[in-house]
């Protein structure tokens, strides 16, 4: 098997003219992510990184939903226990990606699938992205350093807006704070994130590196620091009332109840 490969058909592979293409391919379960998949991306993303083949990596998933964030029923099966998590492998190893990073999000993209983009250089949207970031409605804290970044991006309000109430914000919005580059009908835009992956591509690799090292000089020791604090806060949380009574609720197909919380 070759660096870039993987035997886990929920997530494809293709590497092809310096451009490593990473798909989302769990359509039935609307692209949500199980620990085996948390540590396939982060193998692939782990050897990417040194991969001389690999010059660019686009992340991308279906034209109608991106990724609905944690599968709840494996999440509960396979916590994540330690900062050694499949999950929290995938955030430092995106965080510290050193070659151009991609994305292409059409539908919605709940929790991780949109904590990550945070981390993307480039990020095309379609015109039904709707974008989500409910851990407090689990009982559970910002993850991925979404609690520096995305104060950083959208300003304090606004951030405070996204993680307090957890709801989702669309296309427009996204692009307005600057989160995607272009939005595009769905269908559109798998091939304009592949476009611009061809053009990165074919300039010189170090000079991509280095710029992109430049331009997160100022945030990156910070970035790998709050994904260990949000981390350590997330494992403890999980065993905590609220995020119990928010799981059970999901599983019971109710309301939850977190007044006596």
């Amino acid at each position: 098997m070759n660096p870039m490969s993987t035997s886990n058909t929920d997530i494809l592979v293709h590497t092809e003219a310096g451009i490593s293409t990473i798909t989302f391919n769990r359509v039935g379960k609307k692209n949500s992510i199980t620990s085996s998949m948390y540590a396939t991306l982060a193998d692939l993303f782990e050897a990417a990184a040194t991969d001389a083949a690999v010059r660019v990596v686009v992340l991308q998933g279906d034209v109608a939903v991106f990724s609905a964030g944690n599968d709840i029923a494996d999440f509960l099966q396979n916590p994540p226990e330690t900062l050694d998590a499949p999950v929290f492998r995938l955030m430092r190893a995106v965080a510290a990606f050193p070659k151009p990073l991609l994305a292409a999000v059409c539908g919605p993209a709940v929790g991780i699938g949109t904590t990550l983009l945070f981390h993307c250089d480039l990020v095309y949207a379609g015109d039904n992205a709707a974008f989500s970031m409910p851990f407090v409605n689990l009982g559970l804290c910002p993850e991925a350093a979404s609690s520096l970044l995305v104060p950083q991006m959208l300003g304090y309000h606004r951030a405070a807006e996204a993680l307090l109430l957890g709801e989702p914000f669309f296309a427009e919005a996204a692009l307005e704070v600057g989160l995607v580059n272009r939005i595009l009908p769905p269908t559109e835009c798998n091939a304009v994130a592949q476009a611009q992956a061809r053009k990165l591509a074919a300039k010189p690799l170090a000079a991509l590196i280095e710029t992109k090292r430049l331009l997160k000089l100022g945030q990156a020791p910070a970035v790998l620091e709050r994904i260990e604090q949000e981390g350590a806060r997330f494992i403890r949380m999980l065993a905590e009332p609220a995020a119990r009574e928010a799981f059970s609720a999901f599983v019971e197909k109710r309301r939850p109840d977190f007044q006596q919380l």
